[in-house]
């Protein structure tokens, strides 16, 4: 008993985008990268507790071309971006960036030279993790965020309309204006309690 039971003529119909969306948040393949602590987590992520099989991402991809996922847990090093960067040109399209926890997506509490303060210096980022380290809960909340965004991605013109309109967005986005300091008084208009240069110290040395 399956979803054709539920069909009334045995037809299912659909899109090319929905029904590539669906099968490719469905076989998502991730790489092994794992940089620091953050590393524990995604491979409790992977336990029996939490179970990254119901996913069907349960085969951590030893060889990047046959990933298509690269989850990023922990600092990287200006040693490691280079290997980094070389892992994701390898890997196979379409292709999609998790940043785990905050030194990933930020450097955290590294702020040196050593770090790279950002994964997103080296390769576009699809969802940032925030945390020191994410919980395996956490990062399964990210996984489904990513699997919907997979879901819904455009293709082919309409696909490029949408990078199109993104931009525009990003483009018309005004700077916040945050006004700081108090009112401050015209030079003549004086305090009705001070005298008129609105200093009592000073009204009162000039008496």
């Amino acid at each position: 008993m399956g979803i054709e039971e539920k069909l009334p003529s045995g037809v299912l119909l659909t899109s090319v985008e929905k029904l590539a969306g669906y099968a490719r948040k469905s076989s998502v393949w991730p790489a092994t990268f794992g940089l620091a602590c953050c590393a524990i987590e995604l491979m409790a992520a992977g336990g029996p507790r939490h179970d990254l099989a119901r996913f069907g991402m349960e085969r951590a991809s030893n060889t990047p071309r046959q990933a298509d996922l690269m989850i990023v847990a922990g600092r990287v090093s200006q040693k490691m971006a280079p290997v980094l960067r070389q892992i994701y040109d390898q890997m196979s399209e379409p292709k999609w960036v998790i940043s785990m926890g905050v030194c990933a997506s930020s450097g955290g509490m590294f702020n040196n030279y050593a770090i790279v303060q950002g994964v997103d210096h080296l390769v576009p980022v699809d969802i940032y993790l925030p945390g020191c380290p994410p919980r395996p809960e956490m990062l399964l909340d990210a996984i489904v965020k990513l699997h919907d965004k997979i879901q819904n991605m455009k293709l082919g013109a309409n696909r490029e309309a949408e990078i199109e309109e993104l931009e525009q967005a990003q483009l018309r986005r005004l700077p916040l204006i945050v006004k700081t300091g108090r009112h401050q008084p015209a030079p003549d208009a004086g305090h009705p309690l001070h005298g008129a240069s609105g200093h009592p110290d000073r009204d009162s040395r000039q008496r």
